[in-house]
């Protein structure tokens, strides 16, 4: 594409207002920045857009939610008019433009003659995932983009079983969008005029208390909740975002009486001003939370990011200080917790399985298997999780009782198709009762886990690297990983190589390949001697290089040491 050229027909543009073309004027003679805005479009695939906020090709802003609603809306179109009759449910958090960018989705299905749902305020991603179910609706839109810092907004897509868009359908619509002139192939219709239609229909309270009903049956054990509600305090924090409602609330109907919310993260803002990242993986975005726990002495911390579909927590460990725990310890907690309480209530089913992503610690299939329940890996991204559900569905082979990834993500139940932070809430705060009925917290918990199933240490480091040089250097990186596959790591021979693009596994001494059931992701995951793993992924959603370390040794030192090596190495080879 000549990014030039795109910039003049941008600026010439009599769709443009005053203040945007005054952006793209303040970059006039700048060609990096020029080039950065207008070398190509975002790309529409599966996890849908995402990307820096701005005026631009490459950019998210009105044009760019527009052709991706329209080349939705052709899809749906296609699909016949029962499809525009079922409609579609949008949602939106908290970030800049979220409420615009919905609105605007709404205006332009609806000029498709598609009935559209519209929250009437910000909601959890796992909300439109239940509403699309519930309604019966045949797509969803969330306009959000999760954690990411505040410059970015995203647009996610949903199909009729709640789960992201399916490649077929996303490449449906990436064609179409293709097909378009953003500024005048648009359809366009006035949004009081839409709703008098009968077009547009808002979702409310309603809504919310159809979905709480369904959250609060995968509580397995709340009886626990009850024994020790009277004295057990948790603090709780939305980090500016979606959960600030419903969060605190399925923790009043769970049983909780001391729900103690930090106020200056409770109030909504797209800025984030009290975080450097909205991103409960990181502790400083804890600080205010942390300070609000000492000072009403309690042990445990819930955070949710923007979106409210990710979760992380804070403990007290046995000093006394606030710690905080990764993705793949909760998720061991939980997988370990929910078989626990299922055996003590009852309520175990005959094929129990856990799902997992493949950067998803081993510790997860080890608390499983000890317990007699199917462990399965899927790709990274929850789409992945929700194709298994399905497929279990269908086949009737499993009944899954949670699927989780490393990154902060959590489902159990069968109301939704996506990590659900309102539900992971629950769970954790039900799990922390159960555990404090044993004289327990789950700092002391996690010991024990590793007492039982062995000590794995995790790590994940993200190398960013932005703009186009950054997205050609990725391209770059794994082409050349595959032309001279690594054989050692940190002085760790590598004995086998996942390439999970053609979906074959090679053994490094011996040259034999095998095909695995897994295929079509551009991932390799190095199998090193001692049973520790090294994986190499760029990511779908940023201009990121994602390096997962996952490593199993006598002692958590051992463990911890094992990947500190790796860490050290991983920054040598991802460049």
């Amino acid at each position: 594409m000549n990014y030039m050229a795109e910039y003049e027909r941008w600026l010439a543009s009599p769709a443009l207002t005053d203040k945007e073309r005054a952006e793209l004027e303040a970059i006039r003679g700048d060609e990096d920045a020029i080039k950065d805005r207008f070398f190509a479009p975002l790309s529409f695939g599966t996890a849908g857009l995402r990307g820096v906020l701005g005026v631009g090709l490459y950019r998210m802003n009105r044009f760019t939610v527009g052709a991706a609603t329209q080349g939705l809306a052709n899809l749906i179109v296609q699909n016949g008019p029962q499809a525009c009759e079922r409609g579609v449910a949008i949602a939106y958090d908290s970030r800049h433009f979220s409420p615009e960018f919905a609105q605007l989705a709404a205006c332009i299905l609806a000029a498709n003659g598609i009935k559209v749902k519209l929250y009437d305020e910000l909601r959890p991603t796992p909300e439109l995932s239940f509403a699309i179910r519930y309604y019966g609706a045949i797509a969803g839109i969330n306009i959000t983009a999760s954690h990411n810092p505040k410059e970015y907004n995203g647009y996610k897509v949903y199909w009729e079983d709640g789960a992201q868009l399916p490649p077929k359908e996303a490449d449906v619509v990436a064609a179409e969008m293709d097909a378009l002139d953003f500024f005048t192939d648009i359809k366009m219709m006035d949004f009081e005029n839409a709703k008098k239609a009968g077009l547009v229909k808002m979702m409310d309270w309603q809504t919310d208390e159809a979905y709480l009903k369904e959250v609060i049956k995968v509580a397995i054990n709340p009886d626990c909740v009850k024994q020790v509600a009277d004295d057990f305090k948790l603090v709780y924090t939305p980090f500016h975002g979606a959960g600030y409602r419903l969060v605190p609330e399925i923790l009043r109907r769970l049983g909780y009486k001391h729900i103690i919310c930090e106020p200056q993260q409770m109030k909504i803002d797209g800025d984030f001003p009290t975080v450097k990242n909205p991103n409960p993986e990181y502790k400083e975005g804890f600080t205010l939370a942390i300070e609000l726990a000492k000072q009403n002495d309690v042990d445990l911390i819930i955070g949710t990011d923007p979106d409210a579909d990710r979760t992380g927590i804070v403990l007290k460990d046995k000093n006394g200080d606030y710690v905080t725990l990764s993705g793949n310890q909760v998720g061991v907690l939980l997988i370990d917790y929910i078989i626990t309480a299922r055996k003590l209530t009852g309520t175990m089913p005959e094929h129990p399985a856990v799902l997992k992503s493949l950067v998803t610690t081993e510790m997860a299939r080890a608390a499983a298997e000890a317990n007699g329940v199917a462990c399965f890996d899927t790709f990274t991204g929850f789409k992945f999780l929700a194709e298994k559900i399905k497929q279990f569905e269908q086949t009737g082979s499993h009944q899954y009782l949670f699927a989780f990834e490393e990154s902060y993500g959590y489902l159990a139940g069968d109301y939704a198709r996506d990590k659900d932070a309102v539900t992971a809430s629950m769970l954790i705060a039900e799990m922390a009762a159960y555990y404090r009925t044993k004289g327990m917290t789950l700092y002391d918990a996690m010991q024990t886990m590793y007492e039982k199933y062995g000590y794995y240490t995790e790590q994940t480091i993200s190398i960013t690297m932005p703009g186009v040089a950054g997205l050609e250097r990725m391209k770059e990186l794994m082409a050349e990983l595959r032309e001279k596959p690594l054989t050692e790591v940190a002085g760790y021979q590598v004995e086998y190589i996942r390439d999970y693009q053609p979906g074959v596994r090679i053994c490094v001494s011996c040259g034999k390949t095998e095909q695995m059931e897994l295929s079509g992701q551009n991932v390799l995951y190095y199998e090193l001697e001692g049973g520790t793993s090294f994986i190499i992924r760029p990511s779908g959603t940023e201009p990121k290089v994602k390096v997962y370390i996952m490593a199993k040794a006598d002692s958590k030192a051992a463990s911890d040491a094992k990947v500190a090596e790796l860490a050290a190495a991983a920054k040598d080879i991802v460049k």
